[in-house]
């Protein structure tokens, strides 16, 4: 790589970054504003917090990262063709191919990056984030329960009580549990106190009723009690083997799933489009780039438009990822329609090298453009029109 292809590395690679990393941040900061009760409603840390939503970061960037490099490129690319930089590459008989070999090395670095994250890094962070969680959980009934704080546990159960007892004794329960969208029950209790044993963690409260109300019920059934034993195991990481989603499961576990593992039982077509999801995004930089210097790659005169090339290249890379997308979704019900994403791909790469091998310019049809250009025509006049009649 000359010094020319090192000049376009260098770009490519630092808007990439840019644009990686901030789009990154917005989108773990959407996300963490979701999980923001941690530390409202649950008591923990801003180190929890930070820690928790951080696992998240991985998956963004695999999603992210060939968007980015997209982006990139039309950017750098832009940029030469505005400096008339490429039209002196050109002359200078530089071939497409010499243009192409920086921007094709970042393409790869980014692949293998997003392969690495797609095998390995997130379904890691997923699972840790998931023992982490369910941890988190457990530590706000056994140690978190504060006196006169509304405790909400996994969106779905609301726990208060008015006073704790230097023993640790609770006074003045009040449970709250809607986990069951057929039946919501209340529990109102004087006393109670927390018992973890090895068969979990159970709520003992004593003198107290139950409020059970029934979906499609006016009134509800209620029930007075001496004793009564709450199950919380549900919430203990100690309380049994953590059940992975199958997004959260190591590559491994989709290539050799076991024959007696529920999910897979339930679930074989999710753990098979899971698997291809994960092959086919690493491919995804390569190809994107691909369709972006073939719109945008070859030089041209003033009078080629590269705006509308530039919204077909955007146009066509949304068409190969929502193949993508589709493919995956149908997969789990039906195995040929894996082939989708894999269709989309060749196209992409198809194109995309043909247009570099030929050197030619991909333009959207003439009628196309000639229709956006009477539009623009018809606007102008209309505001020249409007704005005449102001004055």
């Amino acid at each position: 790589m000359g010094s020319i292809g090192r000049y376009i590395f260098r770009a490519t690679l630092g808007a990439f970054l840019v644009v990686l990393i901030s789009v990154t941040a917005l989108m773990w900061i959407t996300q963490a504003l979701r999980n923001f009760d941690l530390m409202t409603n649950q008591g923990q840390s801003i180190l929890v917090f930070v820690g928790i939503t951080g696992l998240i970061i991985p998956m963004l960037v695999m999603i992210i990262a060939p968007i980015a490099l997209m982006i990139a490129v039309a950017h750098v690319l832009t940029k030469l063709s505005n400096d008339s930089e490429l039209i002196v590459m050109n002359a200078a008989g530089m071939a497409p191919w010499h243009v192409f070999r920086p921007f094709l090395a970042l393409g790869i670095l980014v692949s293998l990056v997003v392969a690495w994250i797609s095998f390995y890094l997130s379904p890691m962070c997923l699972q840790e984030l998931r023992l982490w969680a369910t941890q988190v959980r457990a530590e706000i009934v056994t140690s978190n329960v504060q006196p006169g704080r509304f405790i909400v546990i996994d969106g779905k159960l609301t726990l208060h009580v008015r006073a704790r007892q230097p023993n640790g004794q609770l006074l003045g329960i009040m449970v709250d549990d809607q986990r069951n969208p057929k039946e919501r029950g209340t529990i109102f209790a004087e006393r109670g106190d927390l018992l973890n044993n090895d068969h979990g963690i159970f709520l003992l409260l004593s003198n107290g009723a139950v409020h059970r109300q029934e979906a499609g019920k006016k009134d509800p059934a209620i029930v007075r009690f001496k004793d009564y034993a709450f199950d919380l195991s549900r919430l203990s990481p100690n309380a049994g083997p953590v059940t992975f989603a199958v997004h959260e499961r190591s590559i491994r576990d989709l290539l050799n799933p076991r024959p007696d593992d529920a999910m897979y039982r339930r679930q074989p077509g999710h753990f098979r489009a899971e698997l291809h999801n994960r092959i086919t995004m690493p491919l995804y930089p390569l190809a994107f780039l691909l369709v972006t210097f073939a719109f945008l790659g070859a030089p041209r005169t003033t009078r080629q438009s590269r705006a509308l090339s530039l919204v077909a290249a955007v146009a066509l890379v949304a068409m190969v990822r929502g193949l993508g997308f589709v493919g995956t979704i149908s997969g789990a019900r039906s195995p040929l329609a894996l082939l989708v994403p894999y269709l989309g791909l060749a196209v992409a790469f198809i194109l995309g090298g043909w247009a570099m091998a030929r050197g030619v310019v991909i333009e959207p049809p003439a009628a196309f453009t000639s229709l956006l250009n009477a539009m623009a025509e018809g606007i102008k006049r209309r505001t020249a029109v409007a704005a005449g009649q102001h004055s």
